[in-house]
């Protein structure tokens, strides 16, 4: 869980990097200025070499649940997912490093960002998988015969907050238009409330699936608010800004980490669907699911 925190606060760190048009105040990488020495922190370094702080502090924080999941816990699986997240967070550091020595191109930036949410929801699935309501509780199980299932709207939840993701970072590091990025949203709102309704109408019994459906839509319309605000400061109000005024930087920091909740929180709600919702064709299969869902979990 602190992993997880300090990932959503890494986030923060590189919004207030983008936001602030910091991104080549320090133009070297791994170095910061040429050295390894702690620079001055003033102006863009404060942003860019906060950023990098933050970043190698949870490198460490990373490695060190790598090493002692694959000591102590017995699931292959966790291992693998551990394994998994050091080598995200890796690919993160790599990404940002050819994002500053190429000199900011949007698909390298987009990707910087689109990875670092994914390890944010890596962070908070292994929180999830290590919590002891998952290890200590035999899951709760619901069938599912509607069309399309739960487990299908949630998957696609995920996979449009992705794309509404490299939208957004294209949009934010001046590689598209608005346009796509707004026009997106839309099919985004559809599906989520879809979702959440969904979770509510049929299986509001179950708490491991109301309670993320429920933050889900809290989240949705924060970020909806948060967008409508951030588009006013960036398209409207501050179309001709020298520098990026405080407002703008805010609501932008703001829209971005509610969006990487807002994602997170579709995973949780993705992987309790699959472990508590069973999707049968027959009697037979709806056993051997939640056989191999008890095993697993």
């Amino acid at each position: 869980m602190f992993t997880a925190l300090a990932t959503f606060f890494l986030i923060i760190a590189g919004a207030l990097v983008t936001s602030n048009d910091a991104g080549l105040a320090v133009p070297d990488w791994p170095t910061t200025l040429h050295t390894f020495r702690m620079p001055r922190m003033v102006g863009g370094v404060l942003y860019e070499h906060g950023h990098r702080m933050i970043a190698g502090f949870t490198m460490l924080l990373t490695l060190g649940i790598a090493i002692s999941t694959w000591v102590v816990d017995r699931r292959r699986w966790m291992k693998n997912l551990a394994l998994c997240a050091f080598g995200t967070i890796i690919v993160q550091a790599i990404l940002g490093g050819i994002t500053v020595l190429r000199f900011l191109p949007p698909a390298v930036s987009t990707a910087h960002a689109v990875v670092g949410q994914t390890f944010f929801c890596i962070a908070v699935a292994i929180a999830l998988f290590t919590g002891r309501n998952w290890v200590n509780e035999q899951p709760k199980m619901a069938v599912d015969r509607r069309r399309p299932s739960l487990v299908t709207l949630t998957l696609l939840s995920i996979a449009l907050l992705y794309v509404q993701l490299i939208l957004g970072g294209m949009f934010r590091h001046k590689g598209m238009g608005w346009q796509p990025h707004v026009i997106h949203s839309l099919l985004v709102v559809i599906i989520l409330t879809w979702t959440a309704i969904r979770v509510l109408s049929y299986y509001s019994q179950l708490d491991a699936l109301r309670r993320p459906a429920i933050l889900m839509l809290g989240l949705l319309i924060t970020q909806l608010c948060l967008g409508f605000l951030a588009f006013l400061a960036r398209v409207v109000w501050g179309a001709d800004a020298t520098q990026p005024a405080s407002l703008l930087v805010w609501s932008t920091v703001a829209h971005v980490a509610v969006g990487a909740l807002l994602l997170a929180t579709s995973v949780v709600l993705a992987i309790q669907a699959w472990r508590h919702v069973a999707v049968p064709i027959n009697e037979t299969e709806l056993v051997a699911s939640r056989t191999r869902k008890a095993v697993i979990a």
